[in-house]
């Protein structure tokens, strides 16, 4: 998986570029092929921290952002939505109701 990290007027340390590369690699535990990653984060003026993620697939692009006083929190966040979105597009096939149970017709005489 391709990782691009970017930061506005915030630097990029290395501990914050190892926690956010943690989190994505826990996003492969849903088995869909993640082929790209876009992730930037940036100080408001209120100094609330903003992070955004972009996660690409072969059907398209999943995206999370989140705003928090603690970017780390904020990047946990982020985190946990792609989670859901990937839990959602993994099991969406089984969630269809192919096998719906048929109504019997009672015959009227």
């Amino acid at each position: 998986m391709q990782m691009n990290i970017t930061g506005k007027n915030i630097e990029i340390t290395s501990a914050i570029r190892n926690h956010i590369e943690s989190k994505f690699k826990k996003l492969e535990k849903w088995q869909v092929e993640i082929t790209g990653c876009q992730a930037s984060f940036s100080e408001q003026p209120n100094k609330q921290k903003k992070f955004e993620a972009t996660v690409t697939i072969p059907k398209g692009q999943l995206v999370a952002s989140a705003i928090h006083d603690d970017l780390y929190a904020a990047i946990n966040e982020v985190e946990q939505k792609l989670e859901r979105q990937l839990n959602k597009l993994r099991h969406k096939p089984e969630s269809r109701r192919a096998d719906k149970p048929e109504v019997e017709e009672e015959e009227t005489e």
